[in-house]
C-alpha cells in the first residue's frame, strides 16, 4: 500500500517538474467552447481561426448601414467607408494557448473549464476617424435643417407674424461612438437601422412675445444728399442687409456681420472711405453712414452698446461723437444688446431724395413724460496745417486730385434726460478724436517731359492750387495740340497763370 502511494505522488511530482511532451498534428487545434468576438473557432488551427476572422471583416466591409436623422432621413453607406480594421491579430494566439500552455494540472483545469463555460476572446476594432468624420459630413448635409426664429415683417397695416422653425444638427462626436458600438456589438449586416445623434435647436421667440412690438422706441434720419452714385448705391444696400431684423431680449445685433461680405456680388460698388488719414475707393465706401444712422435710433431706444467706434477723421452728417464707424480690415464694428424685456424690430429705408432712416419697434415701458436726447460737446480743435502738394508718377499729366482737409477734434457725446421738460440727469457716454489732416493735393506727371516738370514745379512753389490746376491743365493741352504754334501758345498760357499767381494780391475779405 505504501509503494502505490508513493507511486503515484511520485507521478504528480514528475508532472510538475518534467516538461510536457509535444503534441501531435491532432492537438494543435484550438479548444473546443473557445470563440473570438463570439465567432466560433473550436477545433482550427490558428491559420483557420484568423482566416475565419479575416472572412468576417470582409463581411463587414460589405455589408450596407442605415444612417438614420431626426426628420427618418436616411443615408446608406457600407462598412468599408468607416475604415474598420482588426487591430489583435495575435489574439489567436491567445485562443489557442487556452488549455494548451502551462503544465499538466493547469492544461486539465482550462479544459474542464471549458466544458462547463465557453471563453470568448474579444477582438479590437481599429476605425479611421478621418474616414467616419466624411461620412459624418454628408450626413450633416444632409440631415442637418437650419433654425428659423419666429420673426416680424412689416407691412402698411403693421407687423405679421412668421413662423419659426426648429433647427437640426449632427452631433458628430456622439454620432462616431454610436457607430463604433453599433459595429462593436456586430450590430452590421443585422438590418437594424443606426439612429445619429442629433441636437435640436428651438428657435427664438414666440406668437405671444412678438406681439408686444408695436412702439417706436427710437428713430433717427441723416442725409446723403452730396453723395455721388456709388456711395449712394453703397448706403441703400447696407440700409437693405439691416431692415427687418429681430433682436430677442439679451441678443446681440453684429451690424459688421448683417452688411458684409463688402463685394459687388452682395450689391455694394467701389466709392470713398476713410483709410489712414486719406481717402481712398474701396467697395462699400459710404456704409459709415448706415452704421452711424443706425447708432443714434439706438441711443435714442436706449439700447445698450457694446462696440462702437469714431472715424478716424470728422464726418459731416453728424455731429462730433455720434458716429460710429464700420471697418472690417480696422477691427471697427458696432455692436449692441437688447436690454428690453421685449424683442425689437428694426426698419430701415432710404428715400428719392436721398435720405436714410432707421426706426427701432418695440415695447415702451418709459413713462410718458419722460424724454432723452443727446449734445455734442466739443472739447478741443486743430486747425488744419498748410497744404501737403506732391508729384505723382502714377497719375498722368494735366490730373490734380485733391483730398480737402480735416480739422482735428476732441469731442464727447452727452446723454441728456428731462421728464416733464425738466432736466433730471446728464450723462457722458462716448468720447472721441479726430485727426487732423492737412488738405492733399496730388499732381500728376506721367508723360511729362524736363520743361514740363520745370513749369509744374514753379506752379508747385506756388502753394496755390488754382494755380496748379491751370498749369497743369495748359501743359496737357500744349502736349495734346497737333501744332507747334498751339503748343507754344498753352506754354505761355502756362507761365502766365505762374505770373498771376507770384503777382501781389490783394485780401480777399472773408466768407460767412
Amino acid at each position: 500500500m505504501k509503494k502505490l502511494f508513493g507511486g503515484i505522488c511520485l507521478f504528480f511530482l514528475l508532472a510538475f517538474l518534467i516538461p510536457s511532451a509535444p503534441v501531435n498534428a491532432a492537438e494543435k487545434t484550438i479548444a473546443k467552447g473557445v470563440s473570438i468576438g463570439n465567432i466560433d473557432v473550436s477545433d482550427m488551427t490558428v491559420e483557420q481561426a484568423a482566416a475565419t476572422i479575416d472572412d468576417y471583416f470582409s463581411n463587414l466591409h460589405e455589408a450596407e448601414i442605415s444612417l438614420i436623422g431626426e426628420e427618418d432621413q436616411k443615408l446608406t453607406i457600407t462598412g468599408s467607408e468607416l475604415g474598420i480594421s482588426w487591430d489583435n491579430r495575435d489574439v489567436v494566439e491567445d485562443a489557442y494557448a487556452l488549455g494548451h500552455e502551462g503544465n499538466v494540472i493547469a492544461r486539465y483545469k482550462a479544459l474542464k473549464d471549458l466544458e462547463v463555460n465557453n471563453y470568448n476572446f474579444d477582438i479590437e476594432y481599429g476605425f479611421d476617424d478621418e474616414a467616419i468624420a466624411t461620412v459624418l459630413e454628408n450626413c450633416a448635409k444632409n440631415f442637418n435643417r437650419e433654425t428659423v426664429n419666429f420673426g416680424l415683417k412689416k407691412g402698411a397695416e403693421g407687423f405679421e407674424i412668421t413662423e419659426g422653425q426648429t433647427g437640426y444638427e449632427v452631433d458628430t462626436a456622439a454620432s462616431a461612438e454610436l457607430i463604433k458600438a453599433y459595429v462593436k456589438d456586430a450590430k452590421v449586416g443585422s438590418g437594424e437601422e443606426l439612429a445619429l445623434s442629433i441636437t435640436a435647436n428651438e428657435p427664438l421667440g414666440s406668437r405671444e412675445e412678438l406681439a408686444k412690438v408695436k412702439d417706436v422706441l427710437g428713430s433717427y434720419t441723416t442725409s446723403y444728399k452730396t453723395s455721388g452714385s456709388s456711395r449712394s448705391t453703397n448706403v441703400q444696400t447696407g440700409c437693405s442687409h439691416i431692415n427687418g431684423a429681430t433682436v430677442y431680449p439679451g441678443q446681440e445685433f453684429n451690424v459688421l456681420e448683417a452688411i458684409t461680405p463688402f463685394t459687388e456680388a452682395n450689391g455694394y460698388l467701389k466709392a470713398g472711405s476713410y483709410l489712414n488719414g486719406t481717402v481712398v475707393e474701396s467697395f462699400g465706401g459710404g456704409i459709415c453712414q448706415v452704421s452711424t444712422t443706425l447708432y443714434n435710433a439706438v441711443l435714442l431706444s436706449e439700447l445698450e452698446v457694446t462696440e462702437r467706434h469714431n472715424h478716424s477723421m470728422i464726418v459731416n452728417y453728424v455731429a462730433y461723437s455720434a458716429d460710429a464707424a464700420i471697418a472690417e480690415s480696422g477691427g471697427k464694428n458696432f455692436r449692441f444688446v437688447n436690454n428690453t424685456d421685449a424683442p425689437i424690430y428694426i426698419e430701415g429705408y432710404t428715400t428719392s431724395d436721398k435720405h436714410i432712416t432707421f426706426n427701432i419697434y418695440g415695447q415702451e415701458t418709459r413713462p410718458a413724460g419722460r424724454a432723452v436726447s443727446y449734445v455734442s460737446k466739443t472739447l478741443e480743435e486743430t486747425a488744419p496745417s498748410a497744404d501737403q502738394i506732391f508729384t505723382n508718377a502714377g497719375m498722368g499729366l494735366g490730373q490734380v486730385s485733391v483730398q480737402s482737409a480735416h480739422k482735428g477734434v476732441k469731442a464727447q457725446l452727452w446723454k441728456v434726460v428731462t421728464e416733464n421738460g425738466a432736466e433730471t440727469s446728464r450723462e457722458q457716454i462716448n468720447s472721441s478724436v479726430y485727426k487732423m489732416e492737412p488738405r492733399k493735393v496730388s499732381v500728376g506727371t506721367s508723360g511729362a517731359d524736363g520743361n514740363d516738370m520745370a513749369q509744374l514745379n514753379n506752379a508747385i512753389a506756388t502753394g496755390d492750387v488754382g494755380t496748379i490746376k491751370a498749369v497743369a491743365g495748359a501743359l496737357k493741352a500744349a502736349k495734346d495740340s497737333e501744332s507747334a504754334e498751339g503748343s507754344e501758345a498753352a506754354y505761355q498760357a502756362a507761365q502766365d497763370a505762374i505770373n498771376a499767381a507770384n503777382a501781389p494780391q490783394e485780401e480777399a475779405e472773408p466768407e460767412e
